[in-house]
């Protein structure tokens, strides 16, 4: 089995979790550094007068010493490297926006402390210069993170609207660093109420130094093989667009790229929570595959892709498919034969549809991936009691309806990539027993978590939180039950995820799309046919689901489903 480093974004299963399991369905195993070097939490304790919140403080941050010491430690023993320079050399995604006093140095010798860092990824190619080496990168968000080291909702709201108005044109590096404050008429903005602006700026300043670092002097020098870099929580203007410009003109100008990307060293799209899963399937491609480039093509069941673009995000749905379908390592068809094919959903009308076309490319033999981008952050219901209704639908090699529609396209293609070129090449029985038992318990867990909890379980856990908040002037308590519950509320509202999603784990195993005996799942793809495996049985431990960041929006859950080959 090959085995490849992964130093996720943080510990959020989507980040985590979820990825390790993709990995296990294309047969890698998946090496991960200690849980407690990647922890990540929001402000842990908090300080009150009566029923008023006064201060949040205390997040937890990765360990980044300890992630470097990791890599060195694996560097001989693995044959891939997949590593998030967020984790690497902030912490993880909310230590890469933690407000700053200070924006750093002169580049490129801005910080030698995050610089000593990075560079360890050049150590990875002097001593294994042949062993893929991917990296993941995010260009800063628009907004603060809610209850970091005090910062409010208000801060949140107020950042994230700040960050949007547009800013002047700027394409020379020093001049994108300075004119943050600047308008396009050429003055400065008003002060906020509940952020620093400058050191929201020094955030931006530093974070975008490291950008450019990575590309620069990594990428460029050819310490990496592969960038990913997701624009997280954007917008079609705002304080970002100078930053991706500048990016998107140096992979032109210096890494041999066309229209801001080159599908073969560096791409740059809105997503954040999906690349570990991209960057995977591109792993799974080149270690199964030698790089062989499936062919995708993408088939709309509602509105056109290119007529879309998501609130939080700066490019249309169609561009955001065909971008990660160059990062996962694929090659995006816009007619004629292909080897992947893409339902992507976009009104909850065209559900029915959109399921015959799974059953016929089912019958075809056409391996098939659905994106519903109807339900917003979580799955839509029509189309998702259409999907669940249908034996196919256990048969999909990737799925996903969670959150903004990067996340969904880079989990779903992630999903899909990783194992198509796995089930192609594995010929061994126990091997493949073992993988599509992880990729159905995977498909199961994006039903589970993506509609039942995400649509329908989190606005039980919802309002009871915030029926219970201890404080006045918190208006969602469910960001942080931990502090914003009392012990007892927090103990209830666990027994009721837990009871809840007991329940639905049964009801998603009685649906056609995981009958016992009924729906199957791929097993291999040979040249002369394919063979299945029947789903068996889908269990949940009790005591599984979890609120890991102690928040409503996110959960540990990891069920458990296996096949029998039929």
């Amino acid at each position: 089995m090959k085995k490849v480093l992964y130093v996720p974004l943080d510990d959020r299963p989507v980040n985590l979790d979820d990825v390790i399991v993709q990995g296990r369905a294309a047969g890698i195993h998946v090496i991960v550094p200690q849980a407690g070097d990647v922890e990540n939490r929001l402000d842990t304790k908090a300080d009150a007068e009566g029923n008023t919140l006064v201060n949040t403080y205390e997040p937890v941050f990765g360990n980044k010493q300890n992630i470097r010491q990791f890599i060195l430690d694996h560097i001989s023993s693995v044959d891939g490297f997949i590593i998030s320079t967020d984790m690497l050399a902030y912490g993880g995604l909310i230590g890469s926006r933690r407000f700053r006093t200070s924006g750093g140095g002169a580049y490129p010798d801005y910080d030698p402390d995050t610089t000593q860092l990075l560079n360890v990824i050049r150590e990875i190619k002097k001593t294994c210069p042949h062993k893929p080496v991917y990296v993941l990168d995010t260009i800063m968000r628009l907004a603060t993170t809610v209850f970091v080291e005090g910062l409010t909702q208000s801060a949140y709201d107020e950042a994230r609207a700040f960050a949007q108005q547009p800013r002047a044109a700027a394409s020379d590096f020093e001049a994108i660093l300075e004119g943050y404050d600047i308008t396009p008429d050429g003055t400065h903005f008003g002060t906020p109420v509940h952020f620093d602006k400058e050191q929201y700026y020094n955030a931006r300043r530093h974070k975008f130094k490291s950008n450019y670092y990575i590309l620069d002097q990594l990428v460029r020098k050819g310490a990496i093989d592969f960038l990913a870099v997701g624009v997280d929580d954007s917008y079609t203007q705002g304080v970002q667009a100078n930053e991706i410009a500048f990016l998107e003109a140096y992979v032109n100008a210096n890494l041999g790229g066309c229209g801001g990307q080159n599908p073969d060293r560096v791409v740059i799209l809105p997503d954040a929570d999906g690349l570990g899963h991209s960057l995977m399937g591109r792993m799974a491609s080149h270690l199964h595959r030698c790089g062989f480039k499936p062919r995708y093509a993408v088939e709309y069941f509602g509105p056109d892709g290119s007529t879309i673009v998501n609130p939080y995000e700066y490019m249309s749905v169609h561009d955001n498919i065909r971008h990660h379908v160059d990062m996962i390592g694929g090659r995006f068809v816009a007619s004629g034969p292909c080897d992947v094919k893409i339902v992507a959903v976009t009104s909850a009308d065209q559900a029915a549809a959109a399921v015959t076309h799974l059953e016929d490319n089912d019958k075809r033999h056409v391996p098939t991936v659905v994106i519903d981008f109807v339900g917003g952050g979580a799955s839509d219901e029509r189309v998702t009691q259409a999907l669940l209704g249908s034996y196919s639908t256990g048969g999909l090699l990737g799925y996903s309806g969670w959150n903004t529609a990067g996340n969904k396209i880079g989990l779903s293609l992630g999903m899909a990539q990783s194992r198509y070129v796995f089930l192609a090449t594995e010929k061994r029985p126990p091997s493949l027993d073992a993988a599509v038992n992880a990729h159905g318990s995977l498909l199961f867990k994006r039903f589970l978590k993506d509609y039942f909890y995400k649509k329908i379980t989190i606005a039980e856990v919802r309002t009871y939180s915030r029926a219970h908040a201890l404080y006045t002037n918190v208006p969602y308590a469910d960001q942080n039950m931990l502090l914003f519950n009392s012990p007892e509320d927090y103990q209830a509202v666990t027994q009721l995820l837990r009871d809840r999603m007991q329940a639905n784990t049964s009801t998603l195993s009685e649906k056609n799309a995981f009958l016992a005996g009924k729906s199957r799942s791929i097993r291999q793809m040979k040249p002369f046919g394919w063979s299945y495996s029947t789903y068996a049985s889908a269990k949940l431990d009790y005591d599984n689901p979890d609120f890991i960041w102690k928040r409503a929006f996110e959960i540990t859950l990891v069920p458990s489903v296996t096949l029998k080959h039929c």
